[in-house]
């Protein structure tokens, strides 16, 4: 994609008439979507399944460490197959507290992955309106490495941010 971008410039600089004729303009594309009202409401909603899952898995923990210490204290005491059980028993308790970690982690990535693709297309598609409408030759994307110096003037960023939230109302 990088290429490609560079190959189009260059091919833009080389022919001088064509080169004279372009607008370009540039974007931040990870600034609106962070800066969105609806990139700022998904990460608010996965703030919350955080905060959420955090308290259940400290509650996970606790719970583990109870029934260690539990485990300790009555391994004088537990016949060799009670102890066994128990140990078993805690072993499984262990096995689910990292089980519900990946799964936690893997729902979480999912609906960030979700949100953000959902967003990033919705950006997409008003970016080519703002490109049609405001005569652009290119608009290019800021963060993928092809921009390294360009003039404020010609940031369509917070132009799209605006358009974007006008259109989710």
């Amino acid at each position: 994609m990088k290429k490609c971008i560079l190959v189009l410039l260059a091919v833009l600089c080389l022919t001088g008439t064509a080169f004279a004729d372009a607008k370009i303009g540039y974007v931040d594309l990870q600034k609106a979507l962070n800066q969105s009202k609806a990139g700022v409401s998904a990460k608010s909603e996965i703030s919350g399944l955080v905060k959420k899952y955090e308290d259940q898995f400290k509650q996970m923990q606790e719970d583990l460490k109870t029934q260690k210490t539990n485990l300790e204290k009555q391994a004088g005491i537990l016949s060799e197959s009670a102890r066994a059980d128990k140990e078993r028993e805690y072993q499984q308790s262990v096995k689910e507290l990292q089980r519900f970690q990946k799964d936690v982690k893997d729902e979480l990535q999912a609906k960030d992955a979700d949100h953000t693709k959902r967003i990033i297309n919705e950006l997409f598609d008003i970016l080519k309106k703002i490109g049609k409408d405001g005569g652009y030759t290119v608009i290019l994307e800021k963060n993928e490495g092809a921009v390294i110096y360009a003039d404020e003037s010609i940031d369509l960023t917070d132009q799209l941010i605006k358009r974007y939230d006008a259109a989710q109302k």
